[in-house]
């Protein structure tokens, strides 16, 4: 397992942040020379805007892909089709990536099925442009990513002991005011796998900006892939890399830190409760050997 991490993990990490702080090569690759060009490149106000963005628009699909999956792995954990449930969210993943965005292209374009079928029914007297905008960033970012949502959420909550909303609702609690104060609070592990199996890969995307977005709908994996590939760039690359590996790397260690303190409580809570059953055991078991006597 070391020796894997090593290789697989560890050593490409050490030479991006090498790369990102030699000097670059007029014929692509780096100089051996110690250079934070590179850093001062990214004070640039474009690539400040194009972070900006790419932070947006990856936070606003991965809420929406969690507030679609919520409900989905929910009822895919009460129902007794799960196996065909699964093999539904499953199916997506037998054709190629490329392909599904592609397909969403055929749907979203000018001349593409919803366009038609609005102008048929007679709804609008032109097109509407669905494609190359934000919006046809994120519809997409949230179909490919929704299964990575779906999936953990449904593991964690299939695991809940739903006589536990019965409870609640018998004590006199709403059927959603039963899931947001019983459930959600113990699924909030399925909750931050969700979050971080969508966040991480949305916030380095390319081929979906690329294809789907437009003008204003330049990303960070796109900023990328043009600095190695037309620039030639490669220190500002891995720069920019290593900012895109801190902010995940961040964002990991505040969920694991979150997760850490609520386990840590509910510890404690359950050694309260033992140390309060076991004192009332005593008092009870005293009580009766008064009595007894």
């Amino acid at each position: 397992m070391a020796v894997w991490f090593t290789v697989f993990f560890l050593a490409p990490i050490i030479i991006i942040v090498v790369y990102s702080f030699l000097k670059k090569d007029p014929y692509g690759g780096v100089l051996p020379e110690f250079s934070l060009a590179a850093y001062s490149s990214l004070a640039n106000p474009n690539f400040v805007i194009v972070t900006v963005r790419t932070l947006a628009v990856s936070g606003i699909a991965t809420v929406i892909t969690i507030l679609i999956a919520l409900p989905c792995g929910y009822y895919m954990a009460r129902s007794k089709y799960q196996t065909f449930l699964l093999l539904l969210i499953i199916i997506p993943f037998w054709t190629n990536f490329l392909i599904r965005v592609f397909a969403w292209m055929n749907i979203l374009g000018n001349d593409g099925f919803l366009n038609d079928l609005l102008l048929r029914l007679g709804i609008i007297s032109d097109y509407i442009p669905f494609l190359y905008n934000q919006r046809a960033i994120i519809l997409v970012l949230v179909y490919m990513y929704l299964p990575y949502a779906i999936l953990p959420l449904f593991s964690t909550i299939d695991k809940f002991d739903f006589s536990l909303l019965e409870a609640a609702r018998d004590l006199g609690a709403t059927k959603l005011g039963a899931i947001n104060q019983v459930m959600l609070p113990n699924i909030k592990s399925g909750i931050y796998a969700a979050v971080l199996f969508t966040f991480i890969p949305i916030l380095g995307a390319y081929a979906v900006p690329l294809l789907v977005g437009g003008h204003d709908s330049y990303m960070l994996g796109n900023v990328i892939a043009d600095q190695l590939r037309k620039a030639r760039n490669w220190p500002l690359s891995s720069a920019i890399s290593l900012v895109l590996t801190v902010i995940t790397t961040f964002g990991i260690i505040v969920m694991l830190n979150l997760q850490r303190k609520e386990a840590k409580s509910k510890s404690d809570m359950s050694g309260m409760d033992e140390k309060e059953n076991h004192d009332t055991g005593g008092r009870l078991a005293a009580e009766g050997g008064k009595v007894e006597l």
